[in-house]
């Protein structure tokens, strides 16, 4: 039976991962409570809204927490003559300069509307900071922050171009600080570009404890075994003391590292408190082009960081763009791919994408306790794996204790 407390919405005959049939009662925002479901259709007695959705799971609410909206669906447009990593980067700075406040946008909130459909309830979106391109792109995406701001919680990271140092770099540093004024939430960048990264990662750090945000670096988004500049961030960090509140996206060449190497670098991130998040999709895309004999997967040594306390998230990173022409900004696709290219188990592999993806971004985890903040997906599936599996289309989803998405799909086939 469900609870006897009143509540704003009820989700009834909903599994859980531990194949449980439950109610969940959800008030202000927070589960209420959540009780064994009795025989029969859900019971509206004391709920205001109620879904009756037997047949499906009840996950938490997944969360991207590396995307690049400002570059998001120009695939079509921006053609990467290359396929790898400096192809992107060319054709995307020959061409932003030409975009607008407003077509960013556009793109940005449609990006965001798929992400939202496939159950993300939180992104962080890097967003191109530099002398040439100013805050156009903070701009865009803090207007598209005010238009869908109560349907997802939404991230901006400043990704600083190189030059980002020095005097050559001073005007893509003074970019950086216009758009932490105007109000971004975090410090990004990408040392291993700079022709000496050590001295942009202090200058991230300096920034960051200026402004009171944290930091969110592209690390090592190379199959060169001679950069690993992962190793420099974790020891500035500790001597700057900043501790928990840095995280390093891609770090792809520590995946080449002899084993002893990445033992040694995942303890030294651990001490640091850095969260790593591996983005595969992008990865698989970009690295070992043209490598036909044993190609790099590209992706970062999930185990060995995660056997030494390293949190590991994992992102979609580019939805259809320059950087990857493919994506659906599904996370259940991120999902699987951590399955299948990192050896996860599903439940870790989904747990990447939601509750610590959560973490790294600093937002609180979702459970099905009583307490826990109502941010919910659910999806018609029997069980976590099959959902991974079969990404379904069937979902809906919670966000602060309310559906702001639900796609249902048809399926006609003749006898």
């Amino acid at each position: 039976m469900s609870g006897n407390t009143p509540c704003d919405l009820r989700l009834g005959r909903v599994r859980l991962t531990d194949g449980s049939v439950v109610d969940v009662d959800i008030r202000d925002g927070r589960v209420a409570a959540v009780t064994l479901s009795g025989p029969g259709p859900a019971t509206a007695a004391g709920a205001t809204e109620v879904l009756d959705l037997d047949g499906y799971i009840l996950l938490p609410a997944p969360a991207e927490p590396h995307a690049h909206l400002d570059k998001a669906l120009t695939a079509d447009v921006f053609v990467n003559p290359t396929g790898d990593l400096m192809g992107a980067i060319e054709v995307w700075r020959s061409n932003r300069p030409d975009l607008t406040v407003a077509e960013i946008a556009d793109r940005a909130e449609a990006a965001v509307r798929i992400n939202l459909a496939h159950g993300i309830t939180a992104i962080r979106t890097h967003i191109d900071v530099s002398e040439m391109v100013g805050t156009t792109s903070a701009e865009a995406l803090m207007a598209v922050r005010d238009r869908v701001g109560h349907l997802i919680d939404i991230q901006i990271a400043g990704l600083v171009s190189t030059p980002s140092v020095g005097d050559s770099g001073r005007a893509n540093r003074r970019a950086l600080v216009d758009t932490l004024e105007l109000g971004i939430d975090v410090v990004g960048g990408c040392p291993h570009l700079e022709d000496d990264p050590a001295p942009s990662i202090v200058a991230a750090l300096e920034d960051a404890a200026r402004f009171g945000r944290p930091v969110d670096l592209h690390m090592d988004e190379t199959l060169d075994p001679g950069v690993l500049d992962l190793v420099d961030l974790a020891r500035l960090v500790i001597d700057s003391g900043f501790e928990g509140r840095v995280t390093a996206s891609h770090c792809v060449s520590l995946g080449v590292q002899p084993a002893e190497v990445q033992r040694e670098v995942a303890a030294l991130t651990a001490e640091a408190g850095v969260a790593v998040i591996a983005l595969p999709q992008t990865n698989l895309f970009l690295q070992a082009r043209g490598v036909t004999v044993s190609p790099a997967r590209g992706l970062t040594p999930v185990d060995t960081l995660r056997e030494a306390g390293v949190a590991v998230a994992a992102g979609a990173d580019n939805l259809q763009d320059p950087f990857n022409t493919m994506g659906r900004g599904d996370p259940l696709e991120t999902a699987a791919l951590m399955v299948m290219v990192g050896h996860m188990t599903p439940a870790e592999a989904y747990d990447s994408v939601s509750n610590t993806a959560r973490t790294v971004m600093g937002l609180e985890p979702v459970g099905y306790e009583a307490g826990s903040p109502a941010e919910f997906l659910a999806v018609r599936a029997g069980s976590l794996r099959e959902a991974i599996a079969s990404a379904p289309a069937d979902r809906v989803v919670v966000h602060r204790g309310r559906v702001v998405s639900r796609t249902v799909a048809t399926v006609e086939q003749p006898d």
